[in-house]
């Protein structure tokens, strides 16, 4: 079942997803489309039963208000203006109501509710099959929500043509590619490889302090392992991600800047020889859990806490080196130790420590120690979006910070960011 489409034409709003969430929440699908997306276009994509121009204060690009092609108001699809001088629509506020958006889409576009994950999966196991045909794919299974789903949905999809592969970069958390080989592998049987290659990582990515150039280094890397791989294999010839709506937005559009570069978007060598399966590309994170609730998997693996593709290599601020690395990993498990036990594990959409590369001077057994500072980071989010700062208990903290100064070689201080979303991002890198 095909779903019901509104287009969001970006003309400069940084409320675009912000629309798009709101429409989605109402049962209609909704995507973000650049503004000079020609007539033609438009109108060949699927079910489109309406048309926002979504202008803002991103909307004069190198000195040039931009706007879209005329001739989109000749295609007889219903159109809604916000923040921008259309002609034959009535100006909106800067984001209508839910009562206005509702009447909007069902009164005057004619939509059907029918936007659910449900019917996302069905439609996705069809495109899937499609597009694999008798082939084989192989995934990137880190453990994490997003490959977790993915696998969920592609064993649904295609079964045992398959290919599961756990790459322990040496940026993981602490125990996790344990934990990741026994629930995968032993529990729900998963066609799993399991592939050591910190050595190899750590050796690519030393020296490297630029946030951009390790992501590319790790992406790239994790796309080499995968080819190795497969050239032990027969028949691989698709690479399933885990790349999901915010990857493509914070990548950057024609009216705002690139937040960041994800490894699974900006990093991909120019001769990849895959051909890609990304059946999670239209999903917010939000959405992701809900299919993945609907494809039956088990809550505390829908509902674990994001962790980004490059790991804690985007923790390690900085070149990173592998006495602070193992630092960070053990300070980011006494963070997640601590809030388990005081019941915030759930309560918190993501937490997790960084450590930057600068020392600061302190005391420590009656001599001065130059040692590193700890970075606390714990906030809420619905749609990665936007985030605000958790206010933990005072005594919580005091708590993790004693443990951390006693139980971490190397660390003298511990500090909390309480920067929301915007203007700073869930990640320092």
């Amino acid at each position: 079942m095909k779903q019901d489409m509104i287009a969001i034409l970006d003309l400069g709003s940084t409320k675009n997803t912000v629309l798009a969430r709101a429409i989605r929440a109402l049962g209609v699908y909704s995507e973000i489309h650049p503004h000079d997306i020609t007539p033609e276009r438009l109108a060949a994509l699927p079910n489109v039963k309406g048309v926002v121009l979504f202008g803002g204060e991103n909307r004069c690009v190198d000195g040039v208000n931009v706007d879209v092609d005329p001739a989109i108001y000749s295609l007889g699809i219903p159109v809604m203006a916000i923040d921008h001088p259309a002609a034959k629509v009535e100006n909106l506020p800067a984001m209508p109501d839910e009562a206005a958006l509702k009447a909007w889409l069902f009164d005057v576009c004619k939509a059907e509710a029918n936007w659910n994950m449900k019917n996302f999966i069905a439609d996705q196991i069809e495109l899937v099959k499609k597009q694999v045909g008798d082939g084989k794919v192989l995934l990137a299974l880190s453990g994490g929500v997003d490959s977790s789903v993915v696998a969920a949905l592609l064993i649904k999809a295609i079964g045992k043509q398959l290919v599961c592969v756990h790459v322990n970069h040496g940026l993981m958390r602490k125990n996790e590619s344990e934990m990741v080989c026994k629930v995968f592998g032993e529990n729900l049987g998963a066609n799993l490889i399991y592939k050591d290659c910190t050595d190899r990582f750590l050796d690519k990515l030393a020296g490297v302090g630029d946030p951009e150039a390790k992501r590319k280094i790790i992406g790239g890397e994790f796309i080499r392992v995968f080819e190795e791989e497969a050239r032990k294999l027969e028949g691989i010839e698709f690479l399933g991600q885990g790349t999901i709506y915010p990857d493509i937005v914070e990548s950057g559009t024609k009216t705002a800047k690139m937040v960041k570069s994800h490894h699974n978007v900006g990093g991909l060598p120019p001769d990849l020889q895959f051909k890609l399966v990304e059946p999670l590309l239209q999903l917010f994170k939000d959405e992701v859990r809900a299919c993945g609730v609907e494809l039956g998997l088990p809550p505390e693996m829908v509902y674990r806490q994001p962790f980004p593709g490059p790991g804690l290599g985007v923790r390690c601020l900085g070149a990173i080196t592998r006495d602070r690395l193992a630092a960070l990993r053990e300070s980011d498990a006494i963070l997640r130790d601590e809030f388990a036990k005081c019941g915030l594990a759930q309560k918190v959409w993501q937490y997790f420590t960084l450590i930057p590369d600068f020392r600061s001077t302190g005391v420590k057994n009656n001599a001065r120690a130059f040692e590193w500072p700890v970075i606390i980071r714990a906030v809420n989010t619905v749609d990665a979006m936007t985030a605000t700062v958790e206010e933990i208990p005072w005594e919580i903290l005091k708590k993790i910070t004693a443990r951390i100064l006693a139980e971490v070689p190397g660390v003298n201080r511990v500090c909390m960011d309480l920067t929301p979303k915007p203007c700073g991002t869930i990640e320092w890198e």
